[in-house]
């Protein structure tokens, strides 16, 4: 069967490619950005990949014909301030293409909705549906609540919350109720309805059995962890005061904080589990998928994450766009070294940021990233997803990866901290040496003031950086 996969650069998409490709499926992956987009070798006889901006009509074009079933796995909860009128706009030309298309079945992940006072998230979430609905062909709405998985955004930001705070003020909104569900189960649930007839024109509420308070979730959480913890809810604290709450002492950008706050007051409760018994699933439970996240996260393998989505960073580029490093008009500070031991220092340089840190001078990064969040910025509680391997589009720190070969030894990332203009750090291996070049491009004169501010500290943290990497 011929599938096309939205979103597969995403959270859910990056996981439910490889299972649909086991299934036998030959996918049509539609990216945003190409250089975004690393799938195994292993899926590549499997595969195509056309590039496609949802909200540019022209784009879909490269959409086949001859597409059997469809996902729809695309939304934003923190990109733009008007995000929903964008995401209605992204489903409606969807829906266009694709009923000009042989396609006969598609599948949506949205979000349960059982109040009638929805967030502005949720609301978005249901208006996609029903413009997605609206479309020649069967439609299938799978609606989620938290999704537990190592990587997903409510469970680092959970995690985050337990593991540095033993006592917890928090909103009253934690007792609110929800019934999560693990990543494992969506999936299953995705794969579960293609061509289903059962499923055709109906939407589905998916959860597992347990239904908790947001506190019951946290303080589960912790007993999996075998962290004493104390949570307090107060009556007081307003959801701009939650929403910095969460920025500040989790990874998640405040734009992501102010919508899930938003989302928390918000009762998300499963209807029923009829299609449980349609797909023959019983899902685990959350105390089983908080098992299995952690263990997922002690082996090292996190398939995707949502700190390497955009929303992250709150940014809405092409990395292509960066790829080339700009010369006019920058400040450079260029570092050369020769290599002692190639293989040892690729290792460093791949390793960089996260728990590793930045090898020399760590405390002032620390700074920086503390300063970065202080005025709205990511800082460098996004760490990285993977402690080894780095590819195109994966967040590292404040930093944004545009381009990683290890074969050929070069590193670019570019800068997503707030800054009065652009910046890259580039690693390059070349005739025996490291060629480590870190560029500024200044927005006007506050960007030349920036600039010559720092200047003082570049030349020891640069420099000890780079004699730090190319040590034997």
């Amino acid at each position: 069967m011929k599938i096309l996969l939205t979103g597969a650069t995403g959270y859910i998409g990056k996981r439910l490619l490889p299972l649909l490709v086991k299934q036998g499926h030959n996918i049509v992956c539609c990216v945003r950005d190409k250089t975004r987009f690393n799938p195994p070798s292993s899926l590549a006889s499997s595969i195509s990949v056309i590039e496609v901006d949802l909200l540019k009509k022209d784009s879909l074009s490269s959409i086949p014909v001859d597409i059997d079933t469809a996902y729809y796995l695309v939304h934003s909860m923190s990109s733009s301030g008007n995000y929903k009128s964008l995401e209605k706009e992204s489903a409606q030309n969807f829906r266009e293409a694709i009923s000009k298309t042989n396609t006969r079945h598609v599948i949506y992940l949205g979000g349960i909705i059982n109040e009638s006072n929805l967030s502005d998230h949720l609301r978005s979430r249901k208006a996609v549906e029903d413009e997605l609905a609206k479309g020649d062909y069967h439609f299938t709405s799978l609606r989620a609540g938290i999704i537990v998985g190592s990587g997903s955004a409510s469970f680092e930001i959970m995690r985050d919350l337990v593991e540095k705070l033993p006592i917890m003020i928090t909103p009253k909104w934690l007792l609110t109720k929800c019934q999560p569900i693990g990543v494992s189960d969506v999936l299953r649930f995705l794969v579960g309805c293609i061509m289903k007839e059962e499923t055709f024109n109906r939407n589905f509420d998916i959860g597992c059995d347990d239904i908790l308070t947001y506190k019951e979730m946290l303080l589960g959480l912790a007993e999996v962890r075998k962290l004493p913890r104390r949570i307090i809810t107060v009556p007081v604290m307003t959801p701009r005061l939650s929403s910095y709450w969460l920025y500040f002492v989790t990874s998640t950008s405040y734009k992501l904080a102010t919508s899930l706050v938003d989302s928390m007051k918000v009762e998300v409760v499963c209807r029923n589990n009829e299609i449980n018994q349609i797909l023959n699933i019983k899902p685990i439970s959350y105390q089983e998928a908080l098992v299995r996240a952690f263990d997922k996260i002690q082996n090292n393998e996190i398939v995707s994450s949502w700190k390497d989505s955009y929303s992250s960073s709150g940014i809405n580029i092409n990395t292509s766009d960066f790829i080339s490093v700009p010369e006019f008009g920058c400040f450079k500070d260029e570092q050369m070294r020769p290599l002692e031991n190639r293989a040892k220092t690729l290792d460093r340089i791949w390793r960089i940021g996260g728990k590793t840190g930045w090898y020399y001078g760590n405390w002032l990064w620390k700074i920086r990233g503390y300063m970065d969040k202080l005025v709205g910025g990511v800082g460098l509680r996004r760490g990285r997803t993977n402690p080894v391997k780095i590819s195109a589009g994966d967040a590292l720190d404040f930093w944004r990866v545009l381009y990683a070969d290890k074969e050929e030894g070069r590193l670019l990332l570019l800068a997503e901290m707030k800054l009065p203009g652009e910046a890259w750090l580039e690693f390059k291996m070349k005739d025996g040496k490291l060629i480590q070049t870190a560029t500024f491009r200044p927005l006007g004169l506050w960007g030349r003031l920036y600039w010559y501010s720092v200047l003082p500290f570049h030349g020891f943290i640069f420099s000890g950086l780079i004699n730090k990497l190319v040590k034997g």
